[in-house]
C-alpha cells in the first residue's frame, strides 16, 4: 500500500448549497482521510491522504466516496494536474528559477496547454519529460498520480465536447 495526497473539488447540490451539512458525514461514511475545504460558496474541496494500492484506485475510490455521501455533487477539479512553473518547484523541492531554467534550456520541455501571462501545463508530461531526460528523479506514484487527476479531467470536460464540432476540426 501506498500513500496519495490529491484534491477533489466538488459543486453541491442545488438544493444544499451549505457546505457544512456535509462535513461530518463525509468524516463519518469514509471520507475520514481528507481535509475538507468549505471556503467558496457552493463548492467544497477535500484533501486527501488516502491509502491504495496504486493511484488510481485512491483517487477513483475517493470520487465514488464523495458522490455517494453527496448526492447530486459534481467534480469540478482533480488535483495535481494543471500547474505553472511555480507549482512544479514546489512539489519537487525546487526554486521557480531553477525550473525557468529548465523549461527555457531545453528544447523537448512539454508544451504548455496555455501560454499566456502565465504559462499552465498538465504535470504528467513535464514530470514524465523530467524522469525520461535525467533533470529529477520525480517519484513514480506521483507520475501515475498526476496521470489519474489529468484523465479525471479531460473525462470531465468531454461532456462538453459537441461532436460536429469536433468531427469538423478532425477533417482539418
Amino acid at each position: 500500500m501506498s500513500e496519495f495526497s490529491f484534491t477533489v473539488i466538488f459543486t453541491l447540490p442545488e438544493k444544499s448549497q451549505n457546505p457544512e451539512q456535509w462535513v461530518e458525514a463525509l468524516g463519518a461514511q469514509g471520507c475520514d482521510d481528507a481535509l475538507v475545504g468549505v471556503g467558496v460558496t457552493g463548492r467544497i474541496a477535500l484533501n486527501f491522504i488516502r491509502e491504495a494500492q496504486d493511484a488510481k484506485q485512491a483517487v477513483v475510490s475517493a470520487i465514488k466516496d464523495v458522490k455517494r455521501i453527496i448526492p447530486g455533487a459534481a467534480l469540478v477539479e482533480v488535483m495535481p494536474d494543471l500547474v505553472g512553473l511555480t507549482d512544479i518547484a514546489e512539489l519537487l523541492g525546487f526554486s521557480r528559477q531553477y525550473m525557468r531554467k529548465v523549461m527555457v534550456s531545453r528544447d523537448a520541455f512539454p508544451q504548455p496547454v496555455h501560454d499566456g501571462k502565465t504559462a499552465i501545463w498538465h504535470l504528467e508530461p513535464v514530470l514524465r519529460w523530467m524522469r525520461e531526460a535525467g533533470v529529477s528523479k520525480v517519484p513514480l506514484p506521483l507520475v501515475e498520480l498526476s496521470a489519474i487527476t489529468r484523465q479525471c479531467n479531460l473525462q470531465r470536460e468531454l461532456a462538453d465536447v459537441d461532436a460536429n464540432i469536433q468531427k469538423q476540426l478532425g477533417q482539418l
